[in-house]
């Protein structure tokens, strides 16, 4: 096993200092004659303080202040984006989205330190896999600059909902679909770029703690040829089945193998997958089945940069 420390030269962690939510609270309030909404207290979920309910959090969705919207451009370009009051959005019944699934997410955590700081981490990466994941699916999408700004400004307008940082994290939830009504298999219309945000407690019930997962033989996350290397909607609800048998029998997780030869590791329902072995650590190498990870990729960083010899890209 190794240690590590934490240190990136080449990428970008965000603290959102106390005048920079002055700031931005004076930029909420100044847009809302403009149609965006400024939430109150009394909007919150179950008009209760979110400070009272750090205890109870769970990983479910909860009523936070507000969403990003933007949509696109008859040029593919996107523009007038903007905070609105959390809420439903309407979307047309032969919407790309529903019916053929053009859709593609993003996820991410902001993080409040032992000071009161708002932490983001390397959110650049995310705007950039999007675009990926956007090229494959025939759509356009916000530039890496739209989309750090767009992530940026809807942590700060709901700072009230990022837990301490002992209690949890807020989730931070980018979606892009097409929203335009389509009946024959053809790119949409339209595209509509939407965040939601919502605090939660660790993805896992145990914390930071060692999880029991179980190898899936039968249902295969991706195949080649496939979008099993982009965020594509669909991914996730092909191995619900798998997912929900797993907790059933008390794992935590599932493990899938490869689709060829159903016998090598590639990755869990959510994240990508290491072993540490005699002091060597292993991960599959990146392919057309394999999400790239961005966590992934900062453990192989940082442990190149703390000398640690023994990787293997497998």
């Amino acid at each position: 096993m190794f240690n590590v420390q934490l240190s990136f030269t080449n990428t970008t962690i965000f603290q959102f200092s106390s005048s920079f939510m002055a700031q931005h609270h004076l930029q909420l309030a100044a847009t809302s004659s403009h149609g965006w909404l400024r939430a109150t207290p009394s909007d919150a979920h179950s008009e209760t303080s979110a400070d009272k309910r750090w205890d109870s959090l769970a990983f479910n969705p909860v009523k936070t202040d507000y969403i990003y919207v933007m949509k696109s451009c008859k040029d593919g370009s996107f523009s007038n984006g903007g905070l609105r009051q959390y809420g439903n959005i309407e979307i047309s019944p032969s919407a790309a989205v529903l019916n053929y699934g053009q859709g593609i997410i993003e996820n991410l955590k902001a993080y409040k330190n032992k000071n009161g700081s708002i932490i983001l981490f390397r959110v650049e990466e995310n705007g950039l896999r999007m675009r990926v994941g956007a090229d494959r699916m025939c759509m356009p999408a916000p530039t890496i600059e739209q989309f750090v700004e767009a992530v940026t400004s809807t942590v700060s307008a709901n700072e009230r909902w990022v837990p301490p940082s002992n209690k949890g994290f807020l989730h931070v939830q980018p979606l892009l679909m097409g929203n335009g009504p389509v009946l024959s298999l053809i790119p949409a219309p339209e595209f509509i770029f939407l965040i939601y945000v919502t605090p939660v407690r660790n993805y896992f019930e145990g914390g930071l703690k060692p999880i029991n997962v179980v190898v899936e033989n039968d249902i295969h996350r991706a195949t080649l040829g496939g979008v099993g290397n982009i965020k594509a909607i669909g991914n996730y609800a092909g191995i619900m089945k798998a997912q929900a048998k797993a907790k059933a029998n008390g794992f935590s997780d599932v493990l899938y193998l490869d689709s060829i030869h159903n016998r090598y590791l590639e990755e869990f329902s959510t994240a990508n997958v290491f072993i540490v072995k005699d002091n060597t650590i292993s991960t599959p190498v990146l392919g057309r089945t394999i999400l790239p990870g961005i966590t992934r990729k900062s453990i192989i960083e940082i442990a190149h940069r703390q000398g640690f010899k023994g990787i293997s890209v497998v």
